[in-house]
């Protein structure tokens, strides 16, 4: 290319072209080597021919520093870029339907989830720091605590440092009800893709154990974690630097047994002798979990239990936690300075007992009274606190004012029980439903108009992370409020308490009504039988099976299962298996979800032998 001219007359002539290889371009592709080029090796209007020698000049400089830096037996290592590119292409396309959705800390699910304030959580998150740097320190760092004591927000603050330290490896977010992150069964795969994208040099390795074994997303997590994880880390000849795995909430994984082996899978690291790869962990202290710590040397792993620190040093940053809240809510809703005052921050501090959930529940109620925040203020503080040290008493008490606080004294008594009788149901659905649906597919699910979904919901902020996208998937702010629902013991007294069977039951009639709906022969009306998945455009599969359906496909079996129901002849299950068992088979294909419903069969059969004894 002779200069800019030519660069203008050959893109008008070819109709517009976007971008001109020049020089050595093409050979980098497929040949390993790094291309120097001189600021004169590009067609535009400065190229000529007087400045060549004086940018061949700076060109051979760098090249000569390139090679002090990088001798030319390691360049000859590394794969051509068309390959490089090609095998992350691939590897990405292969794994992508087993990655966990929502799965690492800074994924779009999770980014209205906060991180510990400065000067907060010093003690823990120094300990923390120190076991990361030291390089003979355990390879497993154990984070217990009951519940709301900040598990999460300080694993979510650890990911995001190592995470700007360029030392995650990768993280997972466990959460009950969750979905993917609901369970194990994406667990090794989903670490496996973010260990190769913080970590380059690992992908080759990665990428030959899948071509090895098209079946590795269905394998045993061992096996999963031995070829993709062990063996891919033992083969590195350097380790850059140390990395940290960062697992939050593994004791709501679904599965105790699930829970055990990956603790196992976790002490298997000591054996890498190259590679520093280390695991932090959060969790409550259960006993499957407790177990499997019982069952490692004790170097192995370094505890720390939140709910064992200092009282005073908890109140302290809970303290600093509340000042911070509550002083946005008085600035966004123009209170008076200094609003509510040290002595209210006082008695918010002490109705705490050391549970950060129970100052983040309350600082939501508040604030989202907008100008009855003083009103709701007074409610909490008028709260009773009979008990000392009884942090569940005063978490049930704070969930029991919120949700009290949605019906209105005002309201006629029967539209007290029908709002009640409302509320109840929706959020027995929401605390049941086996992955998270947004308003707008849970107001489809249930069969309710979405205006009164949102209308019903909108008071519950302060317990309900509920997005401002309609598509969004409602979540809980914390698991907690789950336990308090289901358990009659705890909310048997407010008139909300979810009978956890019932709920499933009615979930699982929800679903078959959906799908008895939609189901039938040729669903997407593509018109040719024999048609391929893979020829089919996406869009057009999401377009037509929407997200409650493909709820109501995937766990109405599962629904049916945990809300203990028996079958019998001529239910309705079994009128809806007679007419739409081939259609709900079809809608799995589509959704590439056949295995899951072969699974779901088995259980289904299990139910029936029940029934029959």
């Amino acid at each position: 290319m002779q200069g800019a001219t030519t660069r203008d007359s050959l893109s008008a002539e070819l109709g517009g072209v976007l971008c001109f290889e020049m020089e050595a371009a093409g050979l980098m592709n497929s040949f390993p080597c790094l291309v120097v080029r001189g600021i004169c090796d590009y067609a535009d209007s400065h190229k000529n021919k007087s400045w060549q020698p004086f940018a061949a000049g700076t060109a051979a400089a760098c090249a000569k520093e390139i090679l002090l830096l990088m001798p030319p037996t390691e360049v000859k290592m590394e794969s051509p870029a068309l390959k490089v590119m090609k095998e992350k292409h691939d590897f990405n396309k292969t794994l992508e339907d087993f990655v966990a959705a929502g799965a690492p800390f800074n994924s779009r699910q999770r980014q209205n989830e906060s991180t510990c304030l400065p000067d907060t959580r010093v003690k823990v998150l120094g300990e923390i720091g120190n076991w990361a740097d030291e390089k003979n320190s355990p390879s497993i760092f154990w984070l217990s605590g009951l519940a709301g004591t900040g598990k999460s927000t300080v694993a979510r603050t650890v990911a995001a440092k190592f995470s700007a330290k360029k030392c995650l490896g990768a993280s997972f977010f466990f959460s009950r009800g969750g979905g993917d992150v609901g369970h194990a069964d994406k667990f090794v795969t989903s670490i496996a893709v973010q260990l190769a994208d913080n970590v380059p040099s690992l992908k080759p390795t990665m990428w030959d154990a899948i071509t090895e074994r098209s079946n590795i997303a269905s394998l045993s997590l061992r096996d999963q974690w031995r070829h993709l994880i062990l063996a891919p880390l033992a083969e590195l000849n350097q380790f850059p630097s140390a990395f940290i795995l960062v697992v939050d909430a593994l004791d709501e994984c679904k599965d105790e047994s699930d829970m055990q082996i990956i603790l196992q899978l976790f002490a298997e690291l000591r054996s890498l002798e190259r590679a520093r790869l280390r695991v932090f962990l959060t969790s409550r202290p259960e006993v499957p979990i407790r177990h499997g710590f019982l069952d490692m040397p004790e170097a192995e792993h370094q505890d720390f239990v939140l709910h064992s620190i200092s009282p005073s040093i908890v109140d302290h940053d809970i303290r600093l936690f509340l000042q911070h809240q509550l002083d946005n809510t008085a600035h966004k809703l123009s209170l008076r300075a200094g609003w509510p005052g040290e002595q209210i921050i006082n008695r918010l501090v002490q109705n705490a007992c050391g549970l950060f959930i129970w100052a983040a529940t309350a600082c939501r109620f508040i604030h989202e009274g907008k100008r009855f925040a003083t009103k709701r203020l007074d409610t909490i503080l008028g709260q009773s606190r009979t008990v000392v040290n009884a942090p569940v008493k005063q978490l049930n008490e704070i969930y029991a004012a919120v949700l009290h606080h949605c019906i209105s004294p005002g309201y006629l008594d029967e539209e007290k029980y029908e709002l009640r009788s409302e509320l109840k149901g929706l959020l027995g659905s929401i605390v049941t439903l086996l992955s998270p649906l947004s308003t707008q597919s849970l107001s489809r699910l249930l069969n309710i108009s979405q205006d009164d979904v949102s209308q019903i919901l909108g008071v519950l902020y302060a317990i309900l992370d509920i997005p401002k996208e309609p598509g969004y998937p409602l979540r809980l702010h914390h698991p907690s409020f789950r336990d308090f629902l289901l358990d009659s013991k705890r909310s048997g007294d407010t008139g909300f308490w979810v009978d956890e069977k019932q709920a499933h039951q009615a979930l699982a009639m929800k679903c078959i009504q959906v799908m008895s709906d939609f189901l039938t022969q040729d669903m997407l009306g593509i018109g040719r039988p024999g048609v391929l998945k893979i020829e089919v455009d996406s869009h057009e599969v999401e377009g037509s099976l929407h997200p409650e359906k493909q709820y109501a496909c995937l766990y109405w079996i599962q629904h049916l299962h945990k809300g203990g129901s028996q079958l019998n002849d001529d239910s309705e299950v079994h009128q809806f298996l007679k007419e739409h068992l081939l259609h709900w088979l079809e809608a799995l294909g589509w959704m590439q979800k056949v295995s899951e419903g072969f699974h779901a069969i088995v259980s289904l059969e299990s139910m029936i032998s029940v029934s029959w004894t």
